[in-house]
């Protein structure tokens, strides 16, 4: 069986009606571990482990190594995860859920990257969280999906990080015979490396991270990533880390599904109307989830005044 789920599209009726246009959801906060994650990580699992690796090892607390540690659960390989120490019990928690070796190890995920690549031997398996063509290739399959459904947006709408789910959506657009299909990619602006790139011309490796959105904190987004940039149409759109969060206690009342900040991000251009959206009468909005988020986290950023 496949390591993850061929997730629903819906159409918002609540987003439609705000934005006066006809607004779908990819649901990929309904994955097994949480996140759309699971396509790729999963995707790579399955090959690495086709090519004889007898463990997995990868550096993030968060919801790629929810992903590695459910595909490893399943594929019956051990799977290690380095995160950093600011990673949440609760990240940790799951983790240990899902059978995995959690390693705390310092206090960026940068170091944590470095201690995990440290680790690998002859029988072991790198899984990076974003910046792999077999991760690209996984993430791909949802727009694969969209187009067996039969409806093609005149734009999708989504998170950046690293730019992994960038990378897999403009793959799978392309392989479906949708380049004229946009990409509106959003980030938060203390966690802007796309916006970043786009603006200079080239990679760049912002100086520090200062976004409550910590799933899409990535410093330097992959080369890949900007490549895409050049030949296919991208708009960049930066929001606040307060209109993520307040994207994420809408949606929850309004389609019962919590997300994290990082999806909320996405989200956030829909719920206040972002100009970019203009143009088009139909969009699709990746609902990337999330794992490790919870309500009393997301009422922690209100109360402690840590959303500006």
């Amino acid at each position: 069986m496949p390591l993850h789920i061929e997730t629903p599209l819906l159409e918002s009726r609540t987003l439609s009606a705000l934005s006066g246009r006809s607004v779908w959801l990819k649901l990929e906060a309904l994955q097994p571990s949480g996140s759309f994650k699971n396509r790729g990580m999963g995707r790579a699992c399955e090959a690495y482990h086709e090519r004889g690796a007898r463990r997995f090892i990868t550096s993030s607390g968060g919801n790629a190594g929810l992903a590695v540690a459910y595909a490893g659960r399943r594929l019956s390989v051990p799977v290690t995860v380095v995160v950093p120490e600011t990673t949440s019990e609760r990240a940790i928690a799951l983790l240990a859920q899902e059978n995995a070796e959690v390693v705390v190890h310092g206090e960026s995920w940068q170091e944590a990257n470095d201690h995990a690549l440290s680790m690998l031997d002859e029988h072991s398996a790198y899984l990076h969280p974003f910046d792999d063509p077999l991760v690209w290739e996984g993430h791909a399959t949802m727009v694969d999906e969209v187009n067996r459904s039969g409806l093609k947006p005149d734009a999708v709408v989504l998170s950046v990080g690293g730019g992994g789910l960038l990378c897999g959506v403009a793959e799978g657009l392309h392989r479906n015979g949708w380049e004229d299909v946009p990409i509106v990619a959003v980030e938060t602006r203390g966690a802007a490396s796309f916006h970043a790139a786009v603006t200079a011309g080239h990679v760049v490796q912002l100086e520090r991270l200062t976004s409550i959105a910590t799933t899409l904190g990535a410093k330097r987004v992959c080369d890949k990533a900007f490549e895409w940039s050049q030949v296919h149409t991208i708009h960049p759109e930066l929001v606040s880390d307060e209109s993520a969060v307040t994207a994420c206690e809408r949606f929850l009342d309004d389609h019962r599904i919590l997300v994290e900040p990082a999806c909320g991000a996405s989200l956030a251009t829909l719920y206040e109307q972002s100009k970019t959206l203009e143009p088009f009468h139909t969009v699709l909005v990746v609902v990337c989830g999330g794992a490790t988020v919870s309500m009393e986290q997301l009422r922690k950023y209100r109360h402690e005044d840590l959303i500006g």
